[in-house]
Order: structure tokens, then sequence, then C-alpha cells
């Protein structure tokens, strides 16, 4: 029986990490992957997808710079060219991942990269099932799983992945279809919404339980959002429910049922199912390593990464935590270092866990919202700025948009999160989240030179308007710019003007509204 230093179930993303941080500490390990290497990660995931949203979003600008005649003119597009695009970039990472990973076997020879299906035997004793049937008993002394997650599935309808689809099944596309209705308006529904209703060939349904799209975050990000896929012509089912969905015909008829009780049966091409993703553990025997499970994944308590089985760790989606590839990637990373570094390893923190939406226009978040802490009562300040204030934000012709920083209501105001909407919003996000890391203000952030014209001198405004030192006074900007603390369900504007001064620079500024200004 071959002996490891280390097993790792999974080669997506995580586990990849995990086996690659382990040898940094000179130790044995087995990486073990049923399917593909690089898992949905690369293939059905965070790559394809966000290939896919790029392509769109480049076609969707050239079109709305062309204008509707001409662009229908001259313009045109097929599915073929987008799955392309799509697959080269997924073979670039494969190839990186797959020659990476041989020439560290060849060189080290600390890496054995097995192809099979991983279960337990027991704790230590780890069995791979190969495609021909073959089978091999290894011996590892720590394992991680980190075998990913799956799309979410209802009881009820029947998948095909070819009419009615996860996101596994959008690879299977051979043209863009007419019409296709998206269950689910969460993070990634709310992506493949955006994506076809950017290159303007489906009619765009979407089906949302909630009374907006994207609850979790603040009205002004949903708002926004929803507002730009009305525009392109998406049709937002709100508070509906979902009573039936069924194939018909090669076609897709569902019901659903609104908030006044009336229901409505509509027919299109293809469906979309997007409701979440449950962790991959059924072939993994998991009971025979002794290893708990909750109610989102195997369980880790309240040592992160590690089970309730020491030499045991669960990471990535697997956890049921955060499913995102750079929290699994850290996840992963840090598991390693805790079973086999000499020197106290700190726990993860994840309140500075940074996220990407990719919508229009995209969202990059970090740490709470105003929801989260309205949910909490937890007192806060904020600053919100607008795009049009940003001089970068103006020479791109990309006004839409806003950042909105949040700090603790007192005099130390750390940082407790940041939400940015528009072009570059991702490139913005991490002052912020180091300033979280490090337990911070926003003393430095508002004191740095930052280059200009650059997106993020929007964030250095945002916090010179908490400290009162802002070069624009939210008083006069009061629809561009807004300063105001909360607290018990009541918020207050912050300004550092007289009360007295702020509504006559109110009036003036209304008046400069309505009746225009000249030199």
């Amino acid at each position: 029986m071959e002996r490891y230093d280390l097993c790792v179930i999974g080669g997506g993303p995580a586990g990849y990490a995990a086996a690659m941080r382990a040898i940094d500490f000179d130790k044995k390990v087995i990486l073990i992957e049923k399917d593909k290497l690089g898992g949905a990660g690369i293939y059905d995931g965070a790559l394809a997808s966000k290939t896919m949203w790029e392509f769109s979003t480049r076609y969707r600008k050239v079109y709305d710079e062309l204008g509707k005649d001409r662009a229908d003119r001259n313009l045109d597009i097929t599915f073929d060219e987008v799955k392309k695009n799509v697959e080269e970039a997924v073979f670039d990472r494969k190839f990186q991942l797959t020659c990476h990973l041989r020439i560290i076997h060849a060189e080290t020879e600390l890496i054995t990269y097995e192809k099979g299906v991983a279960s337990f035997v027991n704790d230590k004793e780890i069995k791979v099932t190969k495609e021909g049937g073959e089978e091999v008993v290894i011996y590892a002394e720590n394992t991680i799983i980190a075998s990913g997650s799956s799309p979410r599935k209802l009881p009820n309808i029947e998948v095909d992945e070819k009419i009615i689809m996860t996101s596994d099944g959008i690879g299977h596309l051979d043209d863009f279809p007419e019409s296709l209705v998206v269950v689910g308006a969460g993070v990634i529904g709310c992506e493949y919404a955006t994506i076809f209703a950017n290159f303007g060939k489906t009619k765009v349904y979407l089906i949302d339980r909630a009374e907006r799209i994207l609850p979790f975050e603040d009205e002004d990000i949903s708002d926004l959002i929803s507002k730009n896929m009305e525009k392109q012509g998406v049709v937002i089912h709100r508070t509906a429910s979902l009573k039936r969905m069924e194939i018909k015909g090669g076609k897709v008829e569902y019901e659903i049922e609104c908030k006044d009780g009336t229901t409505e049966v509509i027919q299109v091409e293809k469906a979309l199912l997007s409701i979440g993703r449950v962790p991959n553990i059924g072939s993994l025997k998991i009971e025979n390593a002794g290893v708990k499970m909750s109610k989102r994944g195997v369980h880790i308590g309240d040592v992160d990464t590690q089970t309730n089985i020491p030499h045991i760790y669960a990471v990535g989606d697997v956890s049921g935590r955060i499913p995102l590839v750079n929290v699994g990637e850290r996840e992963a990373r840090h598991a390693v270092v805790k079973m086999f570094a000499d020197f106290p390893v700190k726990p993860i923190n994840y309140e500075n866990v940074s996220t990407i939406m990719f919508l229009n226009p995209v969202v990059a978040a970090v740490g709470a919202n105003e929801k989260n802490l309205r949910d909490e009562n937890i007192p806060y300040r904020i600053a919100k700025v607008d795009y049009s204030t940003i001089a970068r934000a103006i020479s791109m012709g990309k006004p839409e948009g806003f950042f909105k920083l949040i700090v603790s209501d007192d005099d130390d105001m750390k940082v407790l999160g940041m939400r940015a909407v528009g072009a570059h919003a991702s490139s913005a996000i991490q002052s912020v989240a180091l300033l979280m890391y490090m337990n911070k203000g926003i003393d430095e952030l508002a004191h740095m030179i930052h280059p200009h014209p650059s997106i993020v001198e929007g964030v250095q405004e945002a916090a010179r308007m908490l400290l009162g030192k802002s070069i624009y006074k939210s008083a006069v900007f009061k629809d561009k710019l807004k300063c105001y603390s909360c607290r018990d369900g009541v918020c207050t504007p912050l300004t550092s003007i007289s009360n007295e001064k702020r509504i006559q620079y109110e009036e003036i500024a209304k008046n400069y509204h309505e009746e225009g200004y000249e030199d």
C-alpha cells in the first residue's frame, strides 16, 4: 500500500492549491480527481462564465456605439464564435495547470496525480476507483476533502442539460436560444441573464421569489441592476413562485404564481436553473471516516477547515461555507499550513472576503452592507460617491455607478465594508479589504495620493467625506454625494457645515438644477 503525507480529494482550484502548498513543506502528496483537472472553476464555473460575460460586454459596447439600425445591418455574432472564445480560454488554463503538474512531478517526485473516484475505507485509507474499474487503496496521514459542488436541481423538474439546463449545460447549446427563462435571481442567475441580454438575440425571463433581484444586497444595487436588465428587454417576474416546469414539444412550458395569487403560463425555448449548489459527497463514503456532516456540507466546527477528525480537513464548496474560488484556494492553503507548520497559525478572517458580480454594471463587494448592519442593529456611517463626480468615469464615458464606504459610527471609524458599482469596480475594492484585515480606520485612505485620473479616487473622496474634508460638499451635490449615520433605524445626514448653511446650499443647488447656470 502506497503511503502519503497528504491525500487531496478533488483537483479543482482548492484541491490544486492544497497540493502545491504541501510541496512547499516537502510532503509527499497524492491528488485525486474524478473528471477534469481544474474542476468547475475552469469548465462550467467562473472561467467559462466570465469569459462569456467579457465577450458579451464587448459585443454590447460596440452594438450600443453603432446604434441599433447600423448594428443590426453590420454587426453579427454566432454562438459558435462565443463557444470558441470560451474553449480557447479553458484550453489555456487547462494547459497551464497540466504542464505545471507534470513538471513538478518530474522534478520533485513529491506529487502523484491519479484520475479516479475516491472513497474512504477508513479515516486513513482511501480507495481510488479508476475508469476501467481498477481499484487501488492508498494510505494518507492527512486528507483534504476538496471535492467541490454541483448545481442544485429541483426534484419535480427533469433536467436534461439540453432544454432544461443548469450552468453545466450552457456549453451544450448549439445556438443562441430565441427565449430563455432563468430560475433564481441570485448572482449566477443574474450573471447569465446579463450575458444573454447583452448579445441581444435571446428574450430573457428571470423568476425572482423575492421582491427584488439580488435580495441579499442593498436596494440601490438591486434597483440599478434590474433597471439596466429591463432596459435590455429582460422580463423580471418579481415575487413569483414556480408552480411547474416541463418540456412540451421540445420547448419549455412553465407556470408561475404571482403575489396576488394569479398565475401565468409562458413557453420558452430553453430554461436555466440557477438555485445554488450542493456539495459533491455522494461517492466519498464519508461515514467510513467518521466525518460529521452539517445541513450545508462537511461539518466544520470552531476550528476553520478542520473536521471532527483532526487529520481530515474540508475546503472550498464542499464545506458549504462561501462557494468562491478565492475562498476555496485560501482555505486549502491555510489547511496545509495548519497541518505541517511548526508555528501557530491564525484563523482565516472571513470578514474581508472580496467578491465580484459580473453584471451590468459590475458590482464588487467586501464586508458588510447596509442591509446586514440594519438586520443586526449595528450603528454605522456611510459615504456614497456617484461615478458622475469622478474624473476617470467622465473621461471613459461611463458615469453610471457609485462607491459606498461603510464605517463604524464612532471616532475610530473602522471600515465595516464597501460596495463598488461600475467600471473598474473590482480594482477599487482591495485597498478597503486591506484596511479591514488590518482593523484600521479611514485616515490612511484619505491621506494617500491616488493616481489621477483613476476610479479609485472616488474611494478616497468617500473617506474624506466621512472625515469632513471632502472637495465636494454633499449638501450641494445631494443627488450625487450622500453622507449620513444610521442608528436604531434612523439615518441622519453628516455634514461639516452648520444646518443653516446646509439648507442655504440646498436651496442654491435646487435653483441651479431648475434654472441652469451661465458664467
